[in-house]
Order: structure tokens, then C-alpha cells, then sequence
């Protein structure tokens, strides 16, 4: 009875994890040999397990990244992409992020631009940060939208108070003149407080004729790639077949 309503206080207090390790115990003899100190340590451990893991799966949720699986495990490291292991395990640490810097990564169609994208913002939602993925086009038109039914500024706010934003197709069609101002607006947001990873076929050094308006491909530019972590794929497309010969 006793060991019932003990039961039913985790559960209302959702200590789900502490409940799992308490019964766990229960069921294998041989944890009576442990100290109490040393059960109720596991116990505890369980529950802040248990934490972190509905954490990350909320962040992972709220993130939206177009490839759900990807991780920086499973990030393709063949001779043939370029991709330097050392400069992605220095960003595995997310210490870019606490120092405000940013990331591009460019490279032709199926080179994996945007499982590596979402394996960085899968990263820093482990590491306890927000992040949200966003196709270009589809980020311009939600800010199109917000415009018309006077949300903009509030749309403005909460993309601003995630940690990570990162913005897939960078490039994909031309940018109209209220593109370049929402760009604008969105990166100076961010500005000394948070992160970007932007993603796409057109490198850096293309990003200035593409915006087509000197002043602001200027403030656009200075605001991205001065402090900038740049990453080039190379190699065959991912989305092919594989020869059969």
C-alpha cells in the first residue's frame, strides 16, 4: 500500500524518471547490496536522464529540421566531400554560438548541405539551445504573411529569441526589394546575440551580386560572414543512385 501511494506522489509530481529507477530497483535483487546514498543517486540520476531527454525532444520538435534524423555522428566524411573532421568537432562544441558566430555551408545540388545544417542545429539542441530550420522561400513568405495581418513584429521578436536560426536554400530565386529589407532586419536581430547557419548552392563570395543593392548586401554581408565559419562540400551528388557497376 505504502509502496502505491509512493507511486501515485512521483507521478503527480512527474518524476517519471525517479519512478523508473525506483522500480527498476524493486525488481532486481541484487540492488539491495548498494548503500542507500548510492540507490538514491542512481534514482536521481535517472530523473535528470529523463529530463534532458524530454527536453531534447521538445527542442527537437519546436526545431522542425527537414532531415529529423541527422546528427553529426552520421555526418560523411569521404576524401571526396572535403569536409575537414576537425573543424566540425570544434563546432560540435557549439562554442561558435556562445560567441556569436556564424556558419555557411555551400556546395552543389545533393552535396548533403542540409542533413549538415540540421546535424549542427540537432547539436545545439543537445547542448540546450533553440533552434529552428527555415527554407528561404518559405521564411520570406511567413514574413510576407506577418506583414499583411500585423504580426510582423511579433514574428520578428520570436525568431529573435532563437538561439539558432538556420536558413536553407539560400539563393534559390531573386530577391525582391522587401526580401532584402526583411533579410536585413532579420540579421541585424541577431547581431552580436545569436546564430545563423545559412545553406545553399551560391558561396559567400556571390552573396554581394546576388543581393544586387550595394548598401544592402553590404550591411547584409558584414553582419554574416565577417565572424563566419565557411564550409564548401564537394563531391556527387547524395541523391543519385549508386552505380551498379
Amino acid at each position: 500500500m505504502l509502496n502505491e501511494e509512493t507511486e501515485d506522489k512521483l507521478r503527480s509530481m512527474k518524476l517519471l524518471g525517479m519512478l523508473g529507477s525506483w522500480n527498476d530497483q524493486r525488481s532486481i535483487p541484487a540492488s539491495n547490496d548498494l548503500a542507500f546514498d548510492e540507490r538514491f543517486g542512481l534514482i536521481v540520476d535517472a530523473e535528470q536522464l529523463s529530463r534532458d531527454n524530454r527536453r531534447l525532444k521538445r527542442s527537437l520538435t519546436q526545431a522542425k529540421l527537414k532531415v529529423s534524423q541527422a546528427c553529426l555522428e552520421g555526418v560523411d566524411y569521404a576524401a571526396n566531400r572535403q569536409l575537414d573532421k576537425a573543424v566540425v568537432a570544434q563546432l560540435a562544441s557549439c562554442r561558435w554560438m556562445a560567441e556569436t558566430q556564424h556558419v555557411t555551408i555551400t556546395g552543389e545540388t545533393g552535396t548533403g548541405k542540409t542533413y549538415l545544417a540540421c546535424a549542427l542545429a540537432h547539436q545545439a539542441c543537445r547542448k540546450g539551445y533553440r533552434a529552428l530550420y527555415q527554407r528561404m522561400p518559405r521564411l520570406f513568405h511567413d514574413l510576407t504573411v506577418a506583414r499583411a495581418d500585423g504580426s510582423y513584429a511579433r514574428l520578428l521578436a520570436r525568431l529573435a529569441k532563437t538561439h539558432l536560426l538556420v536558413i536553407d536554400d539560400f539563393g534559390v530565386a531573386p530577391l525582391t526589394d522587401q526580401h532584402r529589407q526583411d533579410l536585413l532586419e532579420l540579421l541585424d536581430d541577431r547581431y552580436d546575440a545569436s546564430s545563423v547557419v545559412i545553406a545553399g548552392q551560391l558561396p559567400p563570395e556571390k552573396w554581394h551580386e546576388y543581393i544586387d543593392d550595394p548598401t544592402l548586401a553590404d550591411a547584409i554581408c558584414d553582419r554574416v560572414l565577417h565572424r563566419a565559419h565557411k564550409l564548401k562540400l564537394s563531391g556527387p551528388s547524395k541523391r543519385k543512385p549508386a552505380s551498379k557497376n
